[in-house]
């Protein structure tokens, strides 16, 4: 039978201590023991099911890291207070320094600050590479690499990443694939095809709301025990912790994601190829045109569809601001980074998201000043929402 990751998170099921259709809230920053031992044994890993500190575990992060374990197929994860914050606990715990890291080159901005200017200062160094080329990939190796780093999605270009072919370099090599899949969840299952650690930024379209700040990392559960581990945890440690009242309102997001995901790759497909169509520069992995459609349609969860991301080129910064500006005039969206919110939100990645990579780097991997990046909204009526995009990108000069 297929893996079908909606069906996962659907089959869990959870009581609140009074019978509550929700699990209760676990309003509490530590807890208490019968025992001495106990307590013991639980800083030392030994006590299944024992609670000792929320900035260890809780209930609720765990009712949580078990749905998002469940949706990836993973043993367990690891709920955290960002998704930077799964991020940098991740490659911090597996590289030590004198050692390499392999990233792609289109990765968000934030984690391509972290790799370039703050890990580099513990002596771990990366190499920043195109992704879709598996023989670049293998020729960046060192003897010293750990970690194969990509998203399976990337921000804000759209390369799709070769999780398979990835992940047969990483055994070859005796490495450690790490994907986020951010830009992707329920349509591609990084873990089925080798990824060893799926990270996701909860904030985005797993909860969907725009409210709440999260992330995730879904692993083995000897992996994740060893980020929690008291003595030796990068997210132990390091602190960023997911907050109880936060994690259970994720938790109740999650159980619309499949209708979620549905509607925003409905929408996106039909605008990207209307766009398409006008003769617009859209990048969209469910176009023909897109050079790893293929790719994406042979590992995608094919009832989710292709994603909520498109991007277009406006051709200049100028023209980009002056539409984006517009349309939020009109009400079609919002002027704001961030994405997977009900409503359409749209931005210029290279002076926003991406203004972390350096101007070079950005042309040498094609981020161009007027692509502007979609993430489209849950529209009744998309059609309609075309039509009056349209109007607004003849009125700009977008569009003759």
């Amino acid at each position: 039978m297929a893996f079908k990751p909606a069906d996962k998170i659907q089959d869990l099921q959870y009581f609140g201590e009074f019978g509550g259709v929700n699990p209760s809230i676990s309003d509490s920053s530590t807890y208490t023991f019968i025992s001495a031992k106990t307590m013991f044994d639980t800083f030392e890993g030994n006590a299944d099911g024992c609670y000792l500190y929320s900035r260890h575990s809780s209930p609720s992060n765990l009712y949580l890291g078990e749905a998002l374990a469940a949706m990836e197929g993973t043993e367990t994860a690891n709920v955290s207070a960002s998704g930077m914050g799964a991020i940098t606990p991740v490659l911090m715990q597996l590289c030590n320094a004198g050692e390499h890291i392999v990233s792609s080159r289109t990765v968000y901005g934030g984690t391509y600050a972290f790799l370039k200017n703050f890990i580099s200062k513990f002596n771990i160094k990366t190499t920043f590479v195109d992704i879709t080329d598996l023989d670049v990939v293998e020729a960046a190796i060192t003897k010293n690499t750990k970690v194969l780093y990509c998203e399976a999605v990337s921000n804000p270009l759209l390369e799709v990443a070769d999780i398979k072919g990835l992940s047969a370099l990483a055994k070859k090599h005796n490495l450690k694939l790490v994907v986020d899949n951010t830009f992707s969840p329920l349509s591609i299952s990084p873990a089925k095809y080798g990824a060893d650690i799926v990270i996701h930024s909860l904030t985005k379209f797993i909860n969907g709301s725009s409210d709440t700040v999260g992330g995730v990392v879904c692993g083995t559960q000897e992996f994740i025990n060893d980020l929690r581990n008291v003595n030796s945890g990068a997210s132990m440690l390091l602190g960023a912790t997911m907050d109880s009242l936060r994690a259970a309102s994720v938790l109740k997001n999650m159980r619309t994601l499949h209708i979620r995901m549905k509607q925003h790759s409905f929408n996106a497909g039909f605008l990207a190829d209307k766009f398409e169509a006008d003769g617009l520069k859209t990048v969209y992995p469910g176009l023909v045109s897109h050079p790893s459609h293929l790719l994406f349609k042979s590992m995608m969860n094919a009832e989710y569809g292709f994603g909520g991301i498109l991007t277009i080129d406006a051709g200049t910064l100028e023209k980009a601001n002056e539409l984006m500006e517009l349309m939020q005039h009109e009400n079609l969206g919002n002027l704001a980074v961030s994405l997977g919110f009900y409503k359409t939100l749209f931005s210029s990645p290279g002076s926003s998201t991406s203004s972390e990579i350096p101007a070079k780097e950005q042309k040498e991997m094609g981020l161009s000043d007027g692509l502007i990046r979609f993430s489209i909204g849950l529209d009744n009526d998309i059609e309609r929402t075309y039509h009056r995009m349209k109007s607004c990108m003849v009125k700009v000069g977008v569009l003759s």
